[in-house]
């Protein structure tokens, strides 16, 4: 009669984390940041070796050169220049997501406007920006103005989608139990849809603040301004300083990174509240 071997508690295999628990969120952020650090690692690199070897005709300068150049120009040259910038992408944040998000709402309340109003996001995200600009400039005579309108432009298209599936996310049952206690549509929208379309808003917020920060440096390159990433960026590609070029363009790059930073650490705890989870 033959028997079962017993298993040896040294081949044992060792339970690894629950998932769920927070071994199992601190492997996986690990993983989600060492996955990061690596991809960094790499440009950087590959930066370093076009600079090096001067591919592309030496237009690419080496990282070191590109930290020598931000030395020289020094803090008051970026305060100078970036403040004007980040704050007219802000008031086109501000009012792009506004109105797409408004829209939204309305189109929720009222469906009889919902072609007009996807028609009127598609033409928003495809006509080209360097075609609507001087339209924007000869009627409103001010550059800022301007430069307001391409960073509201260039957020509208995302947001509004993002917004308008999130407000049809929840579920018939849900819609149903606010109609069976007399609740209309604007209950529903108050009491299901807003909440139900937090982690969507959110989701194209975080892609709204970039491209706001795109659409007013793009502004600025069309209009001149006296100050901003724009005029500072030409200003260098006139005078042949390439590292200089590259010095403004990566700081352009950290602030639109910076805005999406700060959006997604809000959407963030939104999103476990939204979910009823504990926010920690």
């Amino acid at each position: 009669m033959t028997t079962l071997a017993e298993p040896r508690p040294d081949l044992a295999a060792e339970p690894g984390p629950l998932p769920g628990t927070r071994w199992s969120g601190a492997r996986t952020a690990g993983s989600r940041w060492g996955a990061g650090a690596l991809g960094i690692v790499v440009v950087l690199a590959v930066w370093t070796l076009a600079g090096v070897f001067q591919w592309f005709r030496g237009t690419i300068p080496t990282p070191v050169a590109v930290l020598r150049a931000i030395g020289e120009q020094g803090g008051d040259f970026y305060a100078t220049n970036v403040t004007p910038t980040v704050e007219l992408a802000l008031r086109g944040f501000l009012w792009g997501n506004g109105l797409a998000i408004a829209i939204a709402l309305l189109v929720v309340l009222i469906p009889a406007v919902e072609g007009l109003a996807t028609q009127l996001a598609i033409i928003s995200y495809c006509t080209p920006l360097i075609a609507v600009a001087p339209i924007i400039q000869v009627a409103f005579s001010e550059v800022q103005t301007m430069i307001v309108f391409l960073a509201a432009i260039s957020v509208f298209f995302t947001t509004m989608i993002g917004v308008l599936s999130g407000l049809r996310s929840p579920n018939a049952a849900e819609l149903d139990l606010v109609r069976v206690y007399g609740g209309g549509p604007f209950a529903q929208l108050v009491r299901v849809r807003i909440v139900s379309a937090l982690p969507n808003t959110l989701a194209a917020l975080k892609i709204a603040a970039p491209a706001a920060v795109l659409g007013a440096v793009l502004g600025e390159f069309l209009s001149m301004p006296e100050q901003g990433i724009g005029p500072s960026m030409i200003l260098a590609q006139q005078q042949a300083a390439i590292p200089q070029v590259w010095a403004i363009a990566l700081i352009a790059g950290v602030v639109a990174g910076v805005g999406y930073a700060i959006v997604a650490v809000i959407a963030r705890f939104v999103d476990r509240w939204a979910r009823g989870e504990a926010i920690r």
